[in-house]
């Protein structure tokens, strides 16, 4: 092509192109302002409430309810799920709309989850504890109780229920959800997946979705111990260890503000346990707690828990409570 056919070319679109860039300029003239005064206006209306997932045009609740299930890999019975998320109140509320439009006898077809929340409830329990007892068997009941008491606590089960996204999915007349509800929610959800599919499914969700909240987690946490070494005398004296002795094994900037003393603590004359501290009665507290953590197995250098505990190897201590509970 030649230098002459090339500027006949430029100079037919330098017209076209000039003229396009003056729309563009004219179109962000006035696009920004009115996206400023949008903004204004939606910041003077204030946050939007929430609002349910059901209230979107695309809503499928049955779908929702199977995709629940298969997301979980778990065969649930499509009534009893249904059930595990209706909630008394959504029951009531719709019983009342009802009779609101001259219904007598208002019929839903609908069963709350009162149930199947008690019966989650106990076997999360029952599960939790006997899994803490099999992966934790030298750690007294105390221990336990206190583990126990905080996986299977309200705020404990909101958050897992939460992260398996059954907020969307709950049948209540409140809306956002509290932690009460999807507590109980989850709660009923493993009643509903023990009728469904039996014991074993019912204990492998327990373990997979709340036992594993102690992954990489100090159990010694949980439990908290006001008298350690009377604690550490006590169950010496059960399992007869011997007393008790502690030493003091160093001592470091004496009369200073950065004073530390290290203590241990002996049992017919063999090391159990040692601690610092900036006085001598604190280093015996912190030399008791690691004998006691040493004795019960949970130190600070502790294995892992085996969350591949399968439900034939938590059965005895299951059967266990059991028994204890008949006795």
């Amino acid at each position: 092509m030649s230098f002459v056919n090339f500027s006949s070319i430029l100079v037919r679109t330098l017209p076209r192109s000039i003229h396009a860039a003056n729309q563009t300029r004219q179109i962000h003239r006035w696009v920004a302002p009115t996206l400023r005064e949008l903004k204004r206006r939606r910041e003077k209306m204030g946050p939007e409430a929430a609002l349910p997932r059901s209230g979107h045009s695309d809503w499928n609740y049955n779908a929702e309810l199977f995709a629940f299930g298969r997301r979980l890999s778990e065969q649930f019975d499509a009534k009893l799920l249904q059930q595990a998320f209706t909630h008394r109140s959504f029951i009531a509320q719709e019983e009342q709309k009802q009779a609101e439009v001259g219904i007598e006898q208002p019929e839903l077809g609908l069963s709350d989850n009162g149930e199947l929340i008690t019966l989650g409830g106990s076997l999360i329990n029952q599960y939790v504890e006997a899994f803490l007892l099999t992966a934790l068997p030298k750690l007294p009941q105390e221990g336990i109780g206190a583990i126990v008491g905080h996986l299977t606590s309200e705020a404990s089960l909101a958050h897992v229920s939460s992260h398996l996204g059954t907020k969307d999915i709950i049948l209540a007349a409140t809306f956002p959800v509290d932690q009460t509800l999807l507590a109980d929610t989850i709660k009923a959800v493993v009643g509903a997946l023990q009728r469904s599919s039996g014991d074993e499914r019912a204990f492998l969700f327990v373990r997979d979705f709340i036992c594993t909240q102690l992954n990489q987690q100090d159990v010694n946490e949980y439990w908290t111990i006001e008298q350690p070494l009377d604690l550490l005398k006590e169950y010496c004296q059960e399992k007869k260890l011997g007393e008790p002795e502690p030493r003091s094994i160093g001592l470091v900037g004496k009369n200073t503000l950065l004073a530390a003393h290290n203590v241990a603590i002996y049992c017919n004359k063999q090391f159990v346990g040692s601690g610092f501290g900036e006085d001598v009665d604190t280093a015996i507290d912190e030399a008791a707690r690691d004998a006691l953590r040493q004795l019960f197995g949970t130190q600070l250098n502790m294995k892992p828990l085996n969350f591949s505990l399968g439900f034939e190897e938590v059965a005895r201590n299951l059967s266990r409570k059991a028994a204890s509970k008949q006795a």
